[in-house]
Order: structure tokens, then C-alpha cells, then sequence
């Protein structure tokens, strides 16, 4: 009996782009290898610039690889792909649309009809805490909220692969962690397969199976750490077990961070 395929795998990627006003290319990222299972969580950590965002627009086929093959349920990615979803910081929302109509936009681009649209988009509305909201536009929500309606969008295409880039990064401490509890119950709930880009140390512990850390630019794969520590979808208990200070000192370790740096 053979395993399934990885939800989403790089294989000896690399990435290279023209730089503005100069005649040779810079070599973004190298080397890339590593393979995500179906329904594992894994975050991307790394300094400013070492092509962490460059993976993401790769997975979701917004852009290739200059070498190497990224391959998602066990077919190469070639272009945009209805198995992939991308969350990002912004939440994009478009401002013309209500919040049902926003999350129901990746179903009316599939055809979908008008009533199974409505269909997910309450479903997702009670399931992302904004029952009540759907008719409301992105202007009169809270950021927190607006981002609630951001992943809302994400979920609605059913996709096998979320691609996540920094998506709480600027929001209040509180509503972060709220949403990180939200995203975590969500992923276990329907067994979602993530790749996570962050900055914050805390939330690639309390939120991954494993994590990932990027050396400087060009960016290649340093360490995997596994986490193995229970509560994945309930991150605000795992971030009060003992044990996550030790996983934050050797991320900090690999990252060659002290008090005074800032990765951002």
C-alpha cells in the first residue's frame, strides 16, 4: 500500500529575479526541498528578504520556479491551481461587495450557482464569528473581523493547501490570538494542509506540526523542527506549556537573534 502524496512538495527549487537597474540576476532562493503532508500545519520562519513570500507566490503558482518543481497533490504546479488558497496580511476585501458577497467570489468565478453560494457563505459566516454580518461591507468591520472575512473567502473554495502569508501580523495582540484560536479549530475541524509565513516566534510554535527555518538570502532550508507538543488546535493552551520557551530559545538560536534585533 503506498502513501499518499505530499499535499504540497518543493523539490530542488530555486528562484532567481532581475534586479532593478542592475544586469544580473539575485538569487532569491536555492535549494529548496521539503514536503508538507495532508492536514500537517508547518510554518516558515526566516530573516526580512530570505524569499519566504517568493515560496508562497510559487506554491500558488503566481509565479515559477527558475529551477526545481513545485508539485501539489502530487501534480506540478504550472499556474494558479483550484487546489491552492492565498491568505494574506491585507485582507484584500473588495469594498464595492458585502462580506457574504466577497466570501462567495471564488465560487462565482467556478460557476457555482447563486444558491449553493449562499449556502457556504452561511456556513462560513457562522463558522468564522460573523453571523449576522453577511450583508455588511468591509468598511464597517473591525480589522479583526475583516480578516475573519478574508479566511472566510479562503475556506469557501474548498481548497486542499492553504498558503498563509504573516496574516494576523497587524492586528492587536488580542485579536491575534483570537484569531490564531480560530484558524487552529478551523484547520483541525476540516483537516486542512497549511503553510504558515511568520515573524512571530510564539505563534510558528503554537500554531505548526512543524517548523521550518530559512537562512539569509538566497534563501535555502537550515532546520525542520518538529513540535511535538499536543494542543495544535488549541494554540492559547499550548503557549502556556513550559516547553515553549525552549522551542522560542532555539528558533532564536537559528536565527542568530538576541534582545536588540528586530526581524522585521
Amino acid at each position: 500500500m503506498t502513501s499518499a502524496a505530499p499535499a504540497i512538495e518543493f523539490i530542488g527549487v530555486q528562484k532567481r529575479f532581475a534586479a532593478r537597474g542592475q544586469s544580473k540576476e539575485v538569487l532569491a532562493a536555492t535549494d529548496v526541498n521539503f514536503a508538507i503532508a495532508p492536514g500537517e500545519v508547518v510554518s516558515i520562519i526566516g530573516p526580512s528578504g530570505c524569499g519566504k513570500s517568493t515560496l508562497l507566490n510559487m506554491g500558488s503558482g503566481l509565479a515559477k520556479p527558475s529551477a526545481g518543481v513545485v508539485k501539489v497533490a502530487g501534480q506540478v504546479v504550472e499556474g494558479p491551481n483550484k487546489h491552492v488558497s492565498f491568505m494574506l496580511q491585507k485582507d484584500l476585501l473588495m469594498p464595492w461587495r458585502t462580506i457574504a458577497q466577497n466570501i462567495e467570489f471564488g465560487l462565482e468565478l467556478r460557476g457555482v450557482p447563486a444558491a449553493g453560494r449562499a449556502d457556504v457563505s452561511d456556513r462560513l459566516l457562522k463558522q468564522c464569528h460573523l453571523t449576522g454580518f453577511g450583508a455588511s461591507y468591509p468598511h464597517q468591520l473591525s480589522g479583526g473581523m475583516r480578516q475573519r472575512a478574508a479566511l472566510a473567502r479562503t475556506l469557501a473554495v474548498d481548497p486542499l493547501v492553504l498558503l498563509m502569508d504573516e496574516p494576523f501580523s497587524a492586528l492587536d495582540a488580542q485579536t491575534k490570538m483570537i484569531l490564531q484560536q480560530d484558524l487552529a479549530q478551523t484547520v483541525a475541524q476540516h483537516q486542512k494542509t497549511v503553510l504558515f509565513i511568520t515573524h512571530d516566534l510564539f505563534e510558528a510554535v503554537a500554531l505548526s506540526d512543524r517548523i521550518l527555518v530559512m537562512s539569509e538570502r538566497p534563501g535555502t532550508i537550515v532546520e525542520q523542527i518538529k513540535v511535538d507538543l499536543p494542543d495544535r488546535d488549541n494554540p492559547m493552551a499550548r503557549r502556556k506549556r513550559a516547553e515553549v520557551g525552549p522551542y522560542v530559545a532555539r528558533l532564536m538560536d537559528l536565527l542568530k537573534l538576541d534582545a536588540h534585533t528586530d526581524m522585521h
